[in-house]
């Protein structure tokens, strides 16, 4: 582990060179990245399915890199050597000269387009390497420290695709991440103790009168850990409310999406409630209708009031780190942007998917 702590630290400080990202990643590729997203996560996808064309791109090669990250760490036999893999990986992205891997091509242009630091990767794959070490989160804090690597830098990320670039906006942003993550905590504490992981704050189970050790061994679901699932998700209830704020600060045709991933996933801890808080013998669904209902509602968030309020709310400690190297970052120079024939050709080529995106979203639930 030292070795790989001093590979991130010797490159998390890598210039935002250009030098031969290609200016317009093979088509092809971009729609097996989209295959990859879609069969990943049905909300996720149908939350992409709402953003504008400039920004669902970036966004399908940030969800292709992260996911394959996460398999080749957790999937793997060897960790460690997948996270050095995958730290040598982003010093050629960063570099310029990415690898010859679909995902690795496309995150190399959308990290110089939008001037994402280094950093916010980086602490992707160290929550991705926690996962494998059956980290323990004692407190509150230690949960949300997991949460901002794993989720957080995902909303930071895709906070700058977006051009909401303010501290207050990459706030809001690692808010979200961070309740999103917290409700796949409470939805999936059964499945992860089975894998012998406990992301629940211990603090909270033994304060509820729960015997950790002795559960893990038999994971069984009781009023005991209701209670610490429903503290959970109140919890990430608050955040979801706190990153209403940071919608408001986004262009206005990015809101419906984000706002309808907002509302699903916080969907996912309404009806874990309804079904009587049970996420040992059981993993809670959301329906079909429910999900078109809560897009259908997200259409609406173009009207969002003022995102003003959002900057009287202090930042999350956990993701501190995360709003500082973002809001930090030196922004492209206008000269950097790519000539206009090849902008509008990328456009063209972007629209021409909104028809088959549209085919996508009719069966996207079924």
């Amino acid at each position: 582990m030292n070795q790989l702590a001093s590979l991130l630290s010797r490159t998390s400080s890598s210039a935002l060179g250009a030098s031969s990202v290609p200016a317009n990643h093979d088509l092809q590729a971009h729609d097996r990245l989209r295959v990859l997203m879609r069969g990943g996560s049905k909300s996720f996808f149908a939350a992409s399915l709402m953003l504008p064309a400039r920004v669902r791109a970036p966004a399908t090669a940030l969800y292709a890199f992260c996911r394959l990250a996460d398999d080749a760490i957790d999937l793997g036999t060897d960790p460690a050597a997948a996270m050095t893999d995958l730290v040598h990986r982003l010093d050629a992205i960063y570099d310029g000269r990415p690898r010859a891997i679909d995902a690795d091509i496309a995150l190399a242009g959308v990290v110089h387009r939008h001037a994402i630091p280094r950093a916010l990767p980086d602490a992707l794959l160290e929550g991705f390497l926690w996962d494998t070490q059956q980290r323990c989160c004692e407190t509150l804090a230690d949960t949300e420290a997991y949460a901002a690597r794993v989720a957080a830098t995902v909303g930071a990320m895709m906070s700058l695709v977006m051009g909401a670039a303010s501290p207050t906006a990459l706030a809001r942003a690692c808010d979200l991440g961070v309740a999103m993550q917290l409700t796949n905590i409470a939805r999936d504490v059964g499945e992860d103790a089975r894998a012998g992981r406990l992301y629940l704050p211990r603090q909270w189970l033994r304060e509820a009168g729960v015997d950790i050790t002795g559960w893990m061994a038999r994971p069984a679901f009781n009023t005991a850990i209701a209670s610490v699932v429903e503290r959970l998700l109140d919890h990430a209830d608050m955040l979801y409310q706190r990153s209403e704020h940071g919608i408001a600060e986004l262009p206005r045709d990015c809101r419906p999406a984000i706002r309808a991933a907002r509302l699903v996933y916080a969907e996912i801890g309404d009806q874990l409630r309804r079904e009587g808080l049970d996420s040992i013998n059981r993993r809670v669904v959301v329906s079909k209708q429910r999900k078109l209902a809560l897009m259908a509602r997200a259409a609406g968030a173009a009207m969002s009031s003022s995102g003003q309020a959002g900057a009287t709310l202090p930042v999350l400690p956990a993701v501190q780190f995360l709003v500082d190297a973002a809001a930090c970052t030196p922004k492209p120079l206008p000269g950097s942007r790519r000539p206009l024939g090849e902008r509008l050709g990328w456009v063209i080529a972007l629209h021409e998917r909104e028809a088959i995106a549209r085919q996508e979203a009719r069966g996207l639930l079924n």
